[in-house]
């Protein structure tokens, strides 16, 4: 494969368990040096948090983790992300199910949690629990890697 492998995370918000992924994803295809090799991106699939920054919360359990991040801004996902995307990770079945509606198809569509032999990642908007949202994010974002170094060996 001669392009970078398009990976998208997508939740409801783009606030906290997306962004979450995308900057654990990052900080491990960093350290493996292998950043060349992916375009990392994440998205929401609602309108609610659109232009704001990661939830304080998550900046926090990152920073705790040593997972490097920046600002950004909450993004809606559209048909053209979708489309150009190799896979695309979402947070539950509720996000499953928004975002094929919004795309109108769910071939590229995975839960990030079945890579950690979770069904969902837990939500810490609602839980609180943001140190184990972490935890399954970081579970199912390596062996996420080792599937995709495989799979486009």
């Amino acid at each position: 494969m001669n392009r970078a492998i398009n990976v998208v995370f997508v939740c409801h918000g783009n606030i906290c368990r997306s962004p979450m992924a995308e900057f654990v994803f990052k900080d491990i295809i960093n350290k493996k040096e292998k950043s060349e090799k992916y375009k990392v991106t994440s998205f929401a699939t609602s309108f609610e948090e659109i232009g704001n920054d990661v939830y304080p919360n998550a900046k926090e359990v990152l920073r705790k983790n040593n997972i490097p991040f920046s600002r950004r801004e909450a993004t809606r996902i559209k048909k053209e992300d979708y489309n150009n995307a190799d896979i695309v990770l979402v947070m539950d079945n509720y996000n499953y199910s928004n975002l094929a509606r919004i795309v109108n198809d769910d071939k590229k569509i995975r839960l990030l949690g079945e890579f950690a032999h979770l069904r969902e990642i837990s939500d810490p908007w609602y839980t609180r629990q943001f140190d184990q949202c972490f935890r399954e994010i970081k579970q199912s974002c390596e062996n996420l890697f080792e599937y995709l170094e495989e799979k486009y060996a």
